[in-house]
């Protein structure tokens, strides 16, 4: 006998479920959390702000206030307020008619000279016209240039020698010098690390490498200066490599900033798809054939950056280069020659006896700006490198 199993269509009430609620709730904390990063973000902004507004301003004062430069002529004659033509002494610089000059607190115009004769107009600027005793020095007025900033090849604001290329020049040599050294060790040791070295090497080479970034700049400036220098004098002799010189300085930047270069290229290098290392294996290639001809060009955008990063860092740095480089701006290419970087410069001559307001107190800010500016180049560059290079995988 046969069963059937007839099953009958529900036919009761129908059931209504309820769509998920899927709106977006406000949540405290979230919301505290992101307006803490949005506060840190306008603070960081406004810091950069504030960073280039002072430096603009003062450097502004730097090439558009007047500055006073010491003839070394001194006067020959006492002068009284009465008087508008007087004897100048003979040495010195040679004076200009229409010059602006400077007497003590008193402000007069050059209107014609006569051997060691001239004829000025008294009490300008809102000066009053007083007596002046014989052998006090003459100040000539003078502004910066633009043009004499950038091509002059002698620096020294008070006596009007305003040429920024020695300073530019020797830290553009640091840095250079710096890249040689940071660049090879610092791409080979990223390849070993991300291609070569197994997880456990890897976890303890790499806090070792960056202990390198930990060490105070101040002791690699002594180690360019005590181990770095003498090195150098007995490979290429004392005559030739003085005790301050740019290749000490700039080999030993060079090594403060390879755990940067390495750090982020070994990051670079471990971002690329595995599948392309096991591609190429499966074509027969070989572990440094893959490492250089596969990984390191699809990791191009971001070791380049690294080198770019690493560049701004070596233009910046600071006490390496006040140790070991040298004390006096000199524009030379010799790098076993002493010169002196536009930090260094800073900071020399910010730790002696600087007047505020005066054409040295401007003139930091004038080099400060320039660099800010150098470094912005640097990351612009860095950014569209990036932009150029950067591979994107699914």
């Amino acid at each position: 006998m046969e069963t059937r199993v007839v099953v009958e269509p529900h036919r009761g009430p129908a059931v209504l479920t309820q769509a998920p609620n899927l709106a977006r709730r406000r949540r405290a904390g979230e919301a505290l959390i992101q307006a803490f990063l949005f506060l840190c973000g306008v603070l960081s902004i406004l810091t950069t702000i504030g960073i280039v507004y002072e430096l603009g301003r003062e450097s502004l004062n730097f090439f558009t206030r007047q500055q006073w430069e010491n003839t070394n002529k001194p006067l020959a004659v006492d002068v009284t307020p009465e008087m508008t033509t007087f004897e100048v002494g003979t040495a010195g610089g040679a004076l200009r008619e229409g010059e602006t000059l400077r007497v003590g607190d008193e402000v007069m115009r050059l209107v014609a000279i006569d051997g060691a004769t001239v004829t000025v107009e008294r009490g300008l600027q809102g000066s009053e016209a007083t007596t002046h005793n014989a052998g006090r020095p003459i100040f000539r007025s003078n502004r910066v240039s633009l043009i004499e900033f950038f091509t002059g090849t002698k620096w020294n604001p008070q006596l009007g020698q305003v040429g920024i290329l020695p300073l530019v020049n020797a830290t553009l040599m640091v840095s250079a010098i710096a890249m040689l050294v940071a660049l090879p060790l610092g791409l080979a040791a990223a390849i070993y690390l991300s291609e070569y070295a197994s997880p456990r090497m890897r976890n303890r080479l790499k806090p070792i490498l960056e202990i390198l970034a930990g060490i105070p700049t101040v002791v690699y400036g002594y180690f360019a200066l005590t181990f770095m220098t003498p090195l150098l004098q007995a490979i290429f002799g004392a005559q030739r490599v003085q005790i301050f010189n740019v290749a000490s300085g700039g080999i030993v930047v060079g090594i403060l900033i390879i755990p940067l270069v390495s750090s982020m290229s070994e990051d670079a290098l471990s971002a690329v798809p595995r599948a392309l290392r096991e591609a190429a294996y499966g074509l027969g290639a070989t572990k440094l054939e893959t490492s250089i001809k596969v990984v390191l060009p699809a990791a191009l955008s971001g070791i380049a950056a690294a080198f770019v990063v690493a560049i701004s860092r070596a233009i910046g740095e600071t006490m390496v280069v006040a140790i070991a480089v040298g004390a006096g701006p000199a524009f030379t290419f010799n790098p076993f020659a002493s010169a002196e970087t536009m930090t260094g410069h800073i900071v020399r001559i910010s730790g002696g006896d600087l007047s505020y307001d005066s054409i040295d107190y401007n003139s930091i800010f004038a080099i400060g700006l320039l660099l800010f500016f150098m470094t912005l180049a640097l990351n612009i560059v860095s950014r569209r490198i990036v932009r150029r290079f950067r591979e994107v995988y699914e």
